[in-house]
C-alpha cells in the first residue's frame, strides 16, 4: 500500500479549525485530488509547546467530507420541519433572498428582518457574523440579538468586579501553584486551550494538590484530582460563601490585601456574617443548601487561604445558570480573600480564563459600520447590563419567545423574516420545542449551512457553505493562548459551497449595495488585518512565515498573570472600575437595585433549584456540560465521533434503582418543556439527585413530540439571570424507564 507521505501527489497543508472550542489545533491536512486522506497533529519539537490535537480534529476529514454535506442551494418542498427541499440554482436562491429582504424592509421596515449569527465559525474574514452586518448595515438595517450562552454571566461579572475581561493566567502558570482548586472545570473534555491539560498534568507532577467540586466525578478530575467534592448544581455560591466565613471568623483571609486593592469588603462581610439579614453563612447552613459536608467545608477553605499561591479556577458551567454571574463574583471575592489576585500561581477567577495575547483574532476584521435600526427609538435592554451597550436587541436565550411575541412582548420587533448562519440554535438555545412552535410560526427562514441540521430542516432557503478547510483565513486561540494561527485553504470548494462572505458578496449585487466587495485577493486582505490589528502587528512581523507556517508562538519571557501591573503599581495601573479597585461591592450594580443583582455576590434562591416547589414534580437537577465527541452541535454526524462517545444520561445507581433503572435501558427524561429517549448511563461518577445529559445532539421530534434526538436544550429553559447568563443548567426534570 503506498505510503501518503511518500506519494508525489500528495500536498501537506498547514491549517486548523475554525470551530467554537476552547483550543485551537495546528493540523498538518495531507490532501490528494481535492481530497484530506489524513490528519497529523502539531510537530513542534518541544513537548512543553506542543499543541496536542484533540480527538475532534483528528476526525475532520470525516466532517469536511461528510456524505451529507449540503452541496447546492435549496428551496423548502414540504412543511416547515420536514427536511424535503428541492435543488435550485444560486440565481434563484439570491432572487429569492434578496426579494424578500426588499419586501420585508419596504412593507414592514428593516427592523423586522431578524440576523441570527453564532459561534458556529470563528475566524476573521469569512465569517457571516462578520460579512452579514456589514451588508444589512448598507442596506437599511436589522433586528439582531445580544449575549454569549456560554459566557455572557461570567463577562458581566468580570466587568463588575475588574473592569476587565481578561482574567486569566498563560497555562504554564499554574506550575506556580501550590493548590488548583477545579470548580466546575473539565478541561481534558471542553478543551480549555489545546495546552491546558498538558500544564496542569506538569502542575500535578510539580507537587500541586489538586481538588474538583463539580456534580459529576468529570474525566479531569479522574486525571488529576487528589479529592472530588460533589455539590448540587446551582449552589456553588452557598458554599463559597461558608468558605468566607471560615476565613473570616478564622483570621485566615488577607486583610492588608483586601485594604489595598479592593472596596466594599465590610459590606460583602456583613452579609457573610449574617448581620445583614440574620443568617450567618456557617458551614452548617451551607451544607443543608448544597449537599457538602461542613467539615469537608470548612477544611477547603482552611487549605485554600493556607496555600500561597493558590488557583481557584472557576468556569463556565456553573456560570450558565440561574446564578450565573453570582458565582464568578464570588469566585472573585474569594480569591482576592486568599491574596491570588495578580499573582504567579494565582487566578483572578471570573470565568474567562482569557490572556490579550493571541486572543481575539476577530477584532482585525472589517468594520461593520453602524446598524441603522439601532441608532433610532428607545433602547430596550432585557439584561441589567452594565455597559449600556444593549440597544434594541434580543436576548440570545429568548429568540423564540421574541418571534412569538413581538412588540407585543416586549421585544424590539416584529419578525417577519430571519437569516441565519454559523449557529444551529434550534438545537442550541433553551426551549427547543418552543422554538420548533416560533420557526413554523416564522413567514420565511433563510439558513446558510454545512449539514440539514435541525435548525435547517425549517428553512424555506438554504445556502450551503463552505467548511474552514475550504477557505484561508485566520484564527485564535481561546481563551489560553498564547499563539495565533492561520488557515490556508487545503481543498477547493466542494459542490457549489460559498463561504458567507462570498455570499454576501453576491447577494450585494442583487440587493443594489455598491461598494459592498473588499476588490482585493483573498491573501492581502489576511495580511492587512494582521498588519492593522494593533495586536497582531506587534507580534507577527513576518506574514508570509506566519502563512507557512500556520501558526505563530509568541515567545513569552514569564508567564502572563491578569492584573499583575494593578496589583504591583497600583498607583500607577488602576483597575478599569469607577474606584479603580477590585469591586467586591460594586455600586454600578447597587444603583441598578434589583434583587437578582446584589451589590455584593450573594447566595440566592433561583428557579428551578431544589429551594423550587416544582422540585416535587421534577426532583432531579440536569446538567448539560460540553461533550468531548462534538463542539456543541458541529460534528454530530461523524460516526468515528459518535462510536467515541455514545449519546446517554448519567444517573446515579440510588436514582437508577427507585425508578427501575438498569444501565444501558431505553429512559425518558421530561419536564413541562418537553420529554426526549435517551439510555441510561448508570454511574457513581454524579451525585445523587443530579443527571446529566451533554448538549449538542440534534433535536429531533417524533409524531408524539418526543425528541428521539434526545436534545438537552428540549429539557432547558429559555431564560437567563439577572446578570445575563443564559440558564442551561437551571432545570428540573424526571426520568422514566421508556
Amino acid at each position: 500500500m503506498e505510503n501518503p507521505q511518500q506519494s508525489q501527489d500528495v500536498r501537506i497543508v498547514r491549517a486548523t479549525s475554525a470551530f467554537d472550542c476552547g483550543g485551537r489545533c495546528p493540523l498538518l491536512l495531507h490532501v490528494k485530488d481535492n481530497k484530506i486522506i489524513r490528519i497529523e497533529g502539531d510537530d513542534h519539537p518541544d513537548s512543553d509547546r506542543q499543541l496536542r490535537t484533540c480527538l475532534r480534529c483528528r476526525a475532520y476529514r470525516k466532517y469536511v467530507h461528510h456524505p451529507e454535506r449540503l452541496m447546492h442551494p435549496q428551496k423548502r418542498a414540504g412543511a416547515k420541519g420536514e427536511g424535503r427541499f428541492e435543488r435550485i440554482s444560486w440565481d434563484e436562491a439570491l432572487c429569492i433572498l434578496s426579494d424578500k429582504l426588499k419586501e420585508t424592509r419596504d412593507k414592514f421596515g428593516p427592523e423586522s428582518i431578524l440576523l441570527m449569527t453564532g459561534g458556529g465559525y470563528l475566524a476573521s474574514l469569512h465569517s457571516g457574523s462578520m460579512a452579514a452586518p456589514r451588508l444589512l448595515n448598507q442596506f437599511g438595517g436589522y433586528t439582531t440579538h445580544y449575549g454569549n450562552i456560554s459566557s455572557e454571566g461570567a463577562v458581566w461579572a468580570s466587568l463588575v468586579q475588574y473592569g476587565s475581561v481578561m482574567v486569566g493566567h498563560s497555562r504554564e502558570d499554574m506550575l506556580n501553584s501550590k493548590l488548583i482548586i477545579l470548580w466546575g472545570w473539565d478541561p481534558a473534555r471542553m478543551i480549555s486551550g489545546s495546552n491546558t491539560m498538558h500544564h496542569l498534568l506538569k502542575a500535578k507532577e510539580n507537587g500541586a494538590r489538586v481538588i474538583s467540586v463539580e456534580p459529576r466525578y468529570t474525566d479531569t478530575a479522574a486525571a488529576v484530582a487528589d479529592k472530588w467534592i460533589p455539590i448540587y448544581p446551582g449552589t456553588d455560591t452557598a458554599m463559597m460563601a461558608a468558605m468566607a466565613y471560615v476565613m473570616i471568623t478564622e483570621n485566615l483571609h488577607d486583610q492588608s490585601f483586601l485594604d489595598k486593592y479592593t472596596i466594599g469588603f465590610d459590606k460583602f462581610k456583613e452579609y457573610i456574617l449574617g448581620d445583614e439579614d440574620g443568617q450567618a453563612k456557617t458551614p452548617q447552613w451551607a451544607e443543608a443548601v448544597c449537599g457538602v459536608p461542613a467539615e469537608t467545608i470548612a477544611d477547603l477553605a482552611r487549605e485554600y487561604a493556607a496555600a500561597k499561591p493558590a488557583a481557584l479556577m472557576d468556569c463556565q458551567g456553573p456560570a450558565r445558570s440561574a446564578m450565573g454571574e453570582q458565582y464568578c463574583r464570588f469566585a472573585a471575592t474569594l480569591s482576592a480573600m486568599t491574596g491570588n489576585v495578580g499573582k504567579p500561581g494565582g487566578s483572578a477567577c471570573g470565568g474567562l480564563m482569557g490572556i490579550p495575547i493571541g486572543h481575539m483574532f476577530r477584532m482585525s476584521a472589517i468594520p461593520p459600520g453602524k446598524n441603522p435600526v439601532e441608532m433610532t427609538g428607545p433602547k430596550i435592554k432585557g439584561t441589567l447590563d452594565i455597559r449600556d451597550r444593549v440597544i434594541k436587541r434580543i436576548h440570545i436565550n429568548k429568540l423564540w419567545e421574541a418571534i412569538l411575541e413581538g412588540k407585543a412582548g416586549g421585544f424590539p420587533a416584529d419578525v417577519k423574516m430571519a437569516w441565519s448562519m454559523c449557529n444551529n440554535y434550534l438545537n442550541q438555545i433553551g426551549n427547543a420545542n418552543k422554538g420548533d412552535n416560533a420557526l413554523k410560526k416564522l413567514p420565511f427562514f433563510a439558513v446558510n449551512e454545512i449539514f440539514m441540521t435541525a435548525q435547517a430542516r425549517y428553512a424555506d432557503l438554504l445556502l450551503p457553505v463552505t467548511t474552514a478547510a475550504e477557505r484561508s483565513d485566520l484564527t485564535y486561540a481561546w481563551p489560553s493562548g498564547p499563539y495565533y494561527t492561520f488557515v490556508n485553504r487545503a481543498i477547493e470548494p466542494l459542490g457549489e459551497c460559498k463561504s458567507d462572505l462570498e455570499i454576501c458578496e453576491m447577494l450585494s449585487d442583487y440587493l443594489g449595495v455598491k461598494d459592498y466587495r473588499l476588490g482585493a485577493k483573498e491573501e492581502d486582505i489576511l495580511k492587512h488585518m494582521v498588519d492593522q490589528n494593533p495586536v497582531t502587528s506587534k507580534y507577527v512581523t513576518d506574514f508570509d512565515k506566519f502563512k507557512n507556517d500556520g501558526i505563530h508562538r509568541i515567545e513569552l519571557k514569564e508567564p502572563y498573570i491578569a492584573f499583575r501591573k494593578q496589583i504591583e503599581d497600583p498607583e500607577n495601573n488602576p483597575f478599569d472600575t469607577p474606584s479603580g479597585k477590585i469591586e467586591i461591592y460594586s455600586q454600578r450594580v447597587a444603583d441598578i437595585n434589583s434583587s437578582k443583582c446584589p451589590p455584593v455576590p450573594k447566595y440566592i434562591p433561583t428557579f428551578e433549584d431544589r429551594n423550587d416547589p416544582l422540585f416535587e414534580k421534577y426532583p432531579l437537577q440536569l446538567l448539560t456540560p460540553h461533550p468531548r465527541n462534538r463542539v456543541h452541535s458541529e460534528m454530530y454526524k461523524v460516526e468515528w465521533l459518535r462510536e467515541a462517545e455514545p449519546h446517554v444520561l448519567w444517573i446515579h445507581p440510588s436514582d437508577a434503582e427507585a425508578r427501575g433503572v438498569s444501565n444501558g435501558d431505553d429512559i425518558q427524561a421530561f419536564n413541562d418543556r418537553g420529554r426526549v429517549a435517551v439510555q441510561a448511563f448508570v454511574t457513581q461518577r454524579i451525585k445523587p439527585g443530579v443527571v446529566c445529559m451533554f448538549e449538542g445532539a440534534w433535536y429531533q421530534p417524533d409524531e408524539n413530540g418526543v425528541d428521539r434526538g434526545a436534545c438537552a436544550n428540549t429539557l432547558t429553559k429559555d431564560d437567563y439571570s439577572g446578570g445575563g447568563a443564559a440558564v442551561m443548567n437551571t432545570s428540573l426534570v424526571q426520568v422514566a424507564k421508556a
